[in-house]
């Protein structure tokens, strides 16, 4: 099933289905397997998956080095990798913004050391700097295609207003945004600017942190960094898995599963080329791939976004009787 897209002005021939690694950042989601990682990778891979998105913030360079080892061996002209940069490392564990022109030239020769690679074909900003300036920004990131040590770059977590400043310096042709059918902010500017641009889009968290997935239904409890999110809590939390597991009929109708019924959807979006999908075994990668060329009506489209509308979850009353 090799189905690609083009993401955008950047050129790159992608699957629209990305195979996300913020999982192995221990801070967020607790210890992972390795092993169940990469035969989940090895599993999208001979799936038709050609896109894997990776970071140095994800377990400080431990994402990157499992990606490394996946892609030992593999034909490195059949991958597109995605990694970003920002952070400034501190051997205590902490870190601050840092996209100053050494850093950023120096991250790059070390990310493209973790994972055994030449080059990297699309680098993206992690967050937004406010203390370099732009050009500096722009001519370290030209100067690293032009070395070849990159071949596109873009932009991760910023505003339209951040992403146009940016662009009056470099050819910022890529973004990766969060968004799902729960949170469409993005909607209201950054889509339509990257839909009127040709910028490429590859939104991550579509399943909201895992939220409509289908797998939940308002009684669990988490360990990982969830715990502190409304939307995993008290009656917000049952609300919202409620309206996920009414959207089943549905499915089934389409012949998908509940997951995939909201994906499928969430990449009907024009301005969204590529979902970006966390991943931590090979089942979850098989039915994420499920997903990939299936449309369902404009109908059924907008019954599923009214059904899991965050402004009408909002409404529900917790027990005080009081709106949330």
């Amino acid at each position: 099933m090799n189905r690609r897209v083009i993401l955008g002005a950047t050129g790159l021939e992608v699957s629209p289905i990305c195979f996300g690694t913020w999982q192995l950042s221990p801070r967020f989601w607790g210890d992972q397997s390795k092993t169940d990682v990469l035969a989940a990778m090895n599993a999208a891979f001979d799936a038709g998956i050609n896109f894997y998105d990776t970071a140095d913030a994800y377990g400080d360079g431990y994402a990157e080095t499992v990606l490394g080892e996946f892609l030992a061996g593999k034909p490195r002209d059949d991958l597109v990798i995605c990694t970003k940069v920002f952070n400034h490392f501190n051997p205590n564990g902490s870190r601050y913004p840092d996209l100053s022109p050494a850093h950023i030239r120096q991250r790059c020769d070390l990310q493209l050391q973790r994972m055994s690679i030449e080059t990297i074909d699309l680098y993206l900003l992690h967050l937004f700097d406010p203390v370099t300036p732009l050009a500096d920004v722009a001519e370290t990131m030209e100067s690293l295609k032009k070395q070849g040590k990159i071949r596109r770059y873009g932009v991760s977590n910023h505003t339209v207003e951040q992403l146009r400043a940016h662009r009056r310096f470099g050819p910022y042709d890529a973004v990766q945004p969060c968004y799902s059918l729960v949170d469409t902010q993005i909607e209201n500017d950054l889509l339509p600017y990257c839909q009127a641009e040709n910028i490429g889009v590859m939104v991550y968290s579509p399943m909201h942190k895992g939220l409509l997935t289908g797998k939940y239904t308002g009684n669990e409890t988490f360990t990982d960094f969830r715990k502190h999110l409304p939307d995993f809590q008290g009656e917000r939390f049952r609300a919202i898995a409620a309206a996920v597991q009414s959207l089943k009929p549905l499915a089934e109708q389409y012949r998908l599963s509940t997951y995939q019924l909201i994906l499928a959807a969430t990449l009907m979006h024009p301005g969204i080329h590529v979902a970006v999908v966390g991943i931590k075994n090979r089942p979850q990668i098989i039915e994420a791939i499920g997903a990939m060329g299936k449309t369902i009506s404009r109908e059924d489209y907008f019954a599923v976004r009214k059904a899991i509308a965050i402004d009408g979850i909002s409404k529900i009353k917790d027990a005080t009787g009081k709106r949330k």
